[in-house]
């Protein structure tokens, strides 16, 4: 039987059949029996409506029900759409196999890295996680012993100083130019270790200066955080012409300048996210462990083996100090 709460926002239904607990609120109590029911009735016929509910049909749901309710909803809903839209979107869930989702996984890598493969193949895990313990319309994944494409070596590119000088004379030094932000931007973020999206969205009332603090009320572990800033770093924000947000760029823009930036200085194989590599290698030499995993966002400390990037040249001198 399904039971019925008042909360402040509404009316929540909790429903327990059959080992499949669901809960949901809504503004009316009538929403919420008339949800319940047919949860109800899925959860308890699940082999049923699985025969004849598409794949399409599902990440629909999941993308109305659960996605929607997180920070990267649009990349979720843009891969969910791109499933319901394949070939395997008409089947229905009683007959997808394996072997289906083997031979998908072995297609669309010869259009896409093996990273971009494993993270809509976790996606898709989720989808059909949520079909099985909480909506009863599964009883075993049929991605369960699809094997992932194997994960890529960590990326371990930092710019030299030659293709540092070389940016900036493509850049240009009129920071009243978007292309030269872009570059400042990428500099900005070998000084702070800030994500890209994190420097387009700052504004100057999440800065101190004084107390050379960036406050960051959302990234995208989905929490807040302070962000500490060098002098150097201080003088860089101080350089930039007056606007809000700060870089006056948004995420688009930042992505295309910083291209046009590095191809126009014949720079190869650097990427803007490439700057948070140089930050923590750069950032190890001065701050602990603990401290930097705190100033970088990284709860665990073995992530920060994924970016730091100190030489055993560099390591071999540091040990004569």
């Amino acid at each position: 039987m399904a039971t019925f709460r008042k909360t402040k926002t509404g009316w929540r239904a909790e429903v327990a059949r059959a080992g499949v607990r669901a809960s949901k609120v809504f503004p009316s109590k009538r929403e919420t029996q008339d949800w319940a029911s047919r949860k109800e009735y899925e959860i308890l016929n699940g082999s049923k409506i699985s025969a004849k509910m598409k794949l399409r049909e599902l990440v629909e749901q999941y993308a109305s029900e659960v996605s929607s309710k997180k920070r990267g909803y649009k990349w979720e809903a843009l891969r969910l759409n791109r499933w319901g839209q394949s070939d395997l979107g008409e089947k229905s869930l009683s007959e997808l196999s394996p072997a289906d989702f083997a031979a998908w996984r072995d297609a669309r890598l010869q259009k896409v890295a093996p990273s971009t493969v494993r993270r809509e193949m976790t996606l898709m895990g989720s989808v059909f996680s949520v079909a099985r313990r909480e909506w009863g319309l599964i009883g075993d994944s049929p991605l369960t012993d699809v094997r992932k494409p194997q994960e890529a070596a960590a990326r371990d590119r930092l710019p030299t100083s030659t293709e540092l000088e070389r940016l900036e004379l493509s850049a240009g030094n009129d920071l009243n130019n978007a292309t030269a932000r872009a570059f400042h931007a990428f500099l900005f973020a070998g000084e702070t270790a800030m994500r890209a999206g994190e420097i387009v969205g700052m504004k100057w009332e999440h800065i101190d200066l004084e107390r050379r603090v960036v406050e960051l009320p959302m990234t995208k572990n989905g929490t807040s955080r302070q962000v500490p800033l060098s002098r150097r770093a201080v003088e860089m924000l101080e350089r930039l012409p007056e606007s809000d947000p700060v870089f006056a760029l948004d995420s688009r823009q930042l992505d295309v300048l910083w291209r046009k930036v590095r191809d126009r200085a014949a720079v190869e194989g650097l990427t803007f996210h490439d700057s948070r590599h140089w930050a923590i290698t750069m950032l190890a030499k001065k701050l602990d462990v603990m401290d930097l995993a705190r100033m970088v966002e990284h709860r665990n400390v073995n992530q920060l083996l994924t970016y730091y990037n100190e030489s055993a040249e560099d390591l071999a001198k540091r040990l004569d100090q």
